[in-house]
């Protein structure tokens, strides 16, 4: 007995209060910054990314990194030998377009965090939690006439980005609080959550899980794999990204992207974010 009053002590259950309130960046490992005052425009990072993400234009003098197709690896951080390159705490970075991705990577400029928006905000965190779950409850509702169901697709990956999505169901993360659920059917499906880099072989499966999928409904493309193809793109086996299959409304950068960019990526293809 006192064993387990111990434990229960030591170990109480924890669910984190983000999206209602901010999360605790000390430990987040977010994306990549170029400081352009800096740069020497040595070309290293260059020729060491991995996944051809850092575009670099000697001419012109201009370096910058497209987010759909970084691996956020910290290679050119760890080997810029003028210490131009940064990891920031960003994590969220969902955008409705490859392009957003691209265009808010200004050299030297992290990009403005995009706050989410609650209406009637209270002073508590279970009151905003409450308000945020009201409102997110009532949008899914207007848009598909009830809670918000999704459906996760395979297309191809890892299974890193997959991991974090099981991780958006567990106590810690709880996105069910939201009124958000995982099915298992996309018929019964109002949102898809793609992840790879659709291969070859999984072409045919994605495009008809789309089309089984019943209207109105959305795409999330999860990880730099079904945002661009990653560091599979240009491959005889795989296509660059699953937007070449499907139309896609939100894309989440990352290799893979935390459970909260995830859910903000969620958030935002529900219009919630600002």
């Amino acid at each position: 007995m006192l064993k387990a009053l111990k434990k229960i002590i030591q170990y109480p259950r924890l669910t984190i209060g983000y999206p209602a309130t901010s999360l605790d960046t000390e430990f987040i490992t977010g994306r990549p910054c170029i400081e352009a005052s800096l740069c020497t425009m040595c070309g290293e990072c260059v020729r060491r990314c991995p996944s051809g993400a850092i575009v670099f234009d000697r001419p012109k003098m201009e370096i910058g990194i497209k987010l759909d197709e970084c691996i956020f690896c910290s290679l050119c951080a760890e080997l810029c030998p003028s210490k131009a390159v940064t990891m920031v705490k960003e994590f969220e970075l969902a955008e409705r377009s490859r392009a957003a991705l691209r265009e808010r990577t200004v050299v030297g400029e992290p990009s403005k965090i995009e706050e989410i928006s609650i209406s009637g905000e209270a002073g508590t965190e279970g009151e905003s939690l409450a308000a945020l779950v009201k409102e997110v409850k009532e949008k899914s509702t207007k848009i598909f006439g009830r809670s918000l169901q999704i459906r996760e697709v395979d297309a191809g990956s890892c299974n890193g980005c997959d991991y974090e999505i099981n991780a958006l169901n567990n106590p810690f993360n709880d996105i069910e609080r939201l009124g958000i659920h995982f099915v298992a059917s996309p018929r019964h499906a109002d949102m898809l959550l793609v992840t790879g880099t659709a291969t070859r072989n999984m072409e045919q499966a994605l495009q008809k899980t789309y089309e089984a999928t019943p209207d109105p409904k959305l795409v999330v493309a999860v990880g730099a794999c079904a945002c661009s193809g990653g560091i599979f793109k240009d491959s005889y086996a795989t296509r660059n990204g699953i937007d070449c299959i499907i139309p896609v409304d939100v894309y989440v950068p990352g290799c893979p992207p935390r459970p909260q960019a995830i859910m903000y990526g969620i958030l935002k293809a529900l219009d919630r974010v600002k």
